[in-house]
C-alpha cells in the first residue's frame, strides 16, 4: 500500500499514527528519507503484521506501506517508467541524470516544507 503526502514532515507524521496503532505490529521499518537508496530512490517504508481472521481462523497477514510525498512519487513513477524492462545502451549515465534529478526534487521537497513551516508561522501569530 501506497500513502501519498503533501510534505516530509507529514510522512513522519502518518508513520507515527500507524506505529501507534493497536492491531499492527511493526516488523520492519526503512527510512530512505533520511538514507536515500544510491539512484536516489526516497520513500519511508514499514512492513506490518496484523491479524485477520480467514475462513474462520485468525491468521497472520503482513503488509508493506510506503509513504511519500508527491515530489517522491513523482521521481520513483517516471524513473520505473523509464527503465522498466527496458535495454539502455549508456547506463551510468542515465542513472546519474536520474541521480541528479532525484536530489533536485528533494531540494524542491525541502525548500516546500520550509515555505509551508513560514506560512504556518504567520498565520499562528
Amino acid at each position: 500500500m501506497r500513502i501519498i503526502c503533501n510534505y516530509i514532515d507529514d510522512v513522519y507524521e502518518v508513520a507515527n499514527m500507524l506505529k501507534n496503532f493497536r492491531d499492527l505490529k511493526v516488523i520492519r521499518e526503512k527510512d530512505y528519507i533520511k538514507n536515500p537508496k544510491p539512484n536516489g530512490y526516497r520513500s519511508y517504508h514499514i512492513i506490518f503484521e496484523l491479524s485477520l481472521e480467514i475462513e474462520g481462523e485468525i491468521k497472520p497477514v503482513f503488509v508493506e506501506i510506503q509513504i511519500r510525498t508527491i515530489a517522491m512519487e513523482f521521481w520513483a513513477s517516471l524513473e520505473h517508467e523509464m527503465k522498466y524492462k527496458k535495454n539502455i545502451k549508456d547506463q551510468q549515465l542515465i542513472v546519474e541524470e536520474l541521480k541528479r534529478c532525484a536530489d533536485e526534487i528533494a531540494t524542491i521537497d525541502l525548500n516546500m516544507q520550509t515555505i509551508k513551516k513560514m506560512i504556518d508561522l504567520e498565520e499562528n501569530e
